[in-house]
């Protein structure tokens, strides 16, 4: 299952970052919500940078975290970032830009 093993998708923080870590996919999203969903105050960027691979239920959490922490940067670009962000319209910053 690609939700479980040494590839699940995790978060944590390391001082103003939310650094995710493993596979952004559907089958985690749940365990990295709730892992990051309660460490948003003060976060002003994401470190994707350990992140193998994201498909779009990856992208949309991110962007749900994005909104909730306010302005934040992205550091790293995982396989299916790029691609997603341009398929959904989503500026560097995650959000809607059109």
């Amino acid at each position: 299952m690609a939700g479980t093993g040494p590839l699940a998708g995790s978060a944590r923080r390391e001082g103003d970052a939310l650094v995710f870590a493993g596979t952004l996919d559907r089958d985690a999203c749940a365990g990295v919500w709730a892992q990051a969903s309660g460490l948003l105050d003060g976060v002003t960027r994401f470190d994707l940078a350990h992140v193998a691979r994201i498909d779009s239920a990856g992208l949309a959490l991110l962007a749900e975290l994005a909104d909730r922490a306010g302005a934040v940067t992205i550091q790293g670009s995982p396989e299916g970032l790029a691609e997603l962000r341009s398929a959904y319209r989503l500026d560097a910053r995650l959000a809607y830009g059109g």
